[in-house]
């Protein structure tokens, strides 16, 4: 059986282009083929975008949220067929599925929360002062607008909750922006049914045609295309640095260019403060071990160097972690390629002056190619200054384990990393006061910092930064989860001097919208 990308309500033609999924746990492939768009397709899909841009802006709250409300429970009906394909595309264990499900339609309820109040449109209004000496002033209202068509390229290592209807793709329906969707060509099968299942909610809602496409193809070919393409104004993307990088310096030469929020690199750097006994650092090191290998070590906040001191407590924590990291089964990575670059990581950094490898990954690939066991490196602050390689980050269940002698090799050693999206302390919070310098290098580095806390598992919420400087994004002022994501796909607009009735709803003189507003 062939199927074909969703261009608004109509489905691409067959061609003789298409490609196969396959399970990275077992090395069986689909039966389904999957075919890759045309030239043709891809520009239909971007006029039909451009066509609904008008119509997507001019939605209420209220709309927009009864869409985004249908949509996750239509996905949440989806669970037990997600179960069966997301699983076979992907290795993932079943009670994965069923939690990224669960968030995917959270996010889309909690902006349905959002833009149902309105209040994120952040209105300011400052009223005319004609008698104003010596230049009289102008009414002034601005508030928040949508930039238009959005591109969103599907993440491998979160079939759901980053993809089809993930949080890039929901933050920007939130702002009243059509949405084109590139799938991952490692679960096709898992973005076609949740694709099917937003044009269904388009259509039911009353949305514009092109306020929602699906597109199979290669990145180089279509995605680059889909960035090209003038009717785009935006870009979300979650994957590698090298990914996030092609598409932002395409987006850049553009003629005109446009923003592309790319989440990429990170080694989210766990420093470990001296003055912890023993038995604390044994704890450390079994909650560490539990968030290194979560999910094959696939996940943006896994936890990939940790800075220890060296004494009696630290080789304590290097011991329990060294044997716990023996005792971790391998597990399958999400596709081969994952797995091809996880072992040319691990292979650099072991070949870095300086490093000592204390687990070696096992040579056990599986059934499908893909598995990955767990590694673990050593080596001390002064060689990890000289060699700039060993911050690089390697995508799985690996870490690198620095020691330390002073607070001042600390600051040294965040003064020399580059952007992530965490960076973690553990220490006694009595004693915090005096690594007050660190945490001052640290916030400039990192766009969630944590205390006691293992930076895997991102809480979706209001105050919560997915995000930081480059390379862990290509804009330090975005997140990726949370409300605040819908600013990425929204700008301000000012209007003055306009009569009332002709003023959006959140800027009237009565406020209809009843919302909260900077009122001057």
């Amino acid at each position: 059986m062939t199927e074909s990308s969703l261009i608004g309500f109509s489905r691409g033609s067959a061609t003789n282009a298409f490609f196969h999924a396959t399970n990275p746990a077992t090395g069986e492939t689909s039966d389904l083929s999957f075919c890759k768009a045309s030239e043709s397709e891809v520009l239909n899909a971007c006029q039909l975008a451009s066509d609904a841009s008008l119509k997507m802006a001019a939605l209420s709250g209220a709309q927009k949220a009864a869409f985004l409300r249908d949509l996750a429970e239509r996905i949440e009906g989806l669970v037990d067929q997600l179960v069966v394909t997301m699983t076979s595309e992907t290795g993932l264990p079943e009670p994965r599925v069923r939690g990224e499900t669960g968030r995917t339609a959270f996010q889309l309820r909690m902006f349905a929360d959002l833009v149902e109040s309105g209040h994120w449109v952040d209105a300011r209004i400052d009223r005319a002062q004609p008698d104003r000496q010596p230049l009289p002033k102008p009414d002034l209202r601005s508030m928040l607008r949508p930039v238009g068509p959005v591109v969103v390229f599907c993440a491998s290592n979160f079939p759901l909750a980053f993809s089809v209807a993930g949080g890039d793709s929901a933050s920007a329906w939130a702002a009243g922006c059509p949405v084109i969707v590139k799938a991952h060509h490692a679960h096709p099968g898992t973005a076609l049914l949740v694709g099917k299942a937003v044009v269904e909610s388009v259509r039911a809602s009353g949305l514009p045609e092109g306020a929602f496409s699906l597109i199979f193809g290669d990145g180089r070919t279509v995605g680059h295309a889909l960035v090209g393409h003038p009717a785009v104004k935006a870009v979300g993307f979650t994957g590698s640095r090298a990914g996030g990088r092609a598409l932002f310096d395409l987006a850049s030469l553009r003629e005109e260019p446009i923003p592309v929020y790319a989440e990429m690199s990170s080694v989210n750097p766990i420093f470990i403060l001296p003055g912890l006994g023993e038995e604390r650092m044994n704890e450390i090191a079994g909650g560490l071990q539990g968030s290194a290998t979560l999910g094959a070590g696939q996940f943006c906040t896994n936890p990939g160097i940790v800075f220890y001191p060296r004494g009696a407590g630290g080789e304590s924590l290097v011991a329990t972690y060294v044997g716990k990291m023996k005792e971790t089964a391998s597990a399958p990575m999400l596709h081969k390629g994952i797995r091809k670059a996880y072992g040319e990581g691990l292979d650099a950094l072991a070949g870095c002056e300086g490093v000592e490898v204390l687990v070696p990954a096992s040579d056990d690939s599986g059934g499908g190619g893909c598995h990955a066991g767990a590694s673990v490196l050593s080596t001390d602050a002064a060689n990890f200054l000289n060699n700039e390689k060993m911050v690089d980050e390697v995508f799985g269940p690996s870490t690198l384990l620095v020691s330390y002698d002073s607070l001042e090799d600390l600051i040294r050693i965040a003064d020399s990393l580059e952007g992530q999206l965490t960076a973690s302390l553990f220490g006694d919070g009595s004693g915090l006061s005096e690594f007050g310098g660190l945490l001052d290098v640290l916030e400039t580095k990192a766009g969630r910092l944590l205390f006691n806390q293992y930076p895997t598992g991102v809480e979706v919420c209001a105050s919560v930064v997915h995000g930081g400087p480059y390379p862990a994004t290509t804009d330090s002022r975005s997140t990726s989860v949370g409300t605040g994501s819908i600013l990425r796909f929204a700008r301000p607009v000012c209007y003055q001097g306009f009569p009332d009735d002709f003023l959006p709803d959140e800027l009237k003189e009565g406020n209809p919208a009843d919302i909260t507003r900077l009122d001057a």
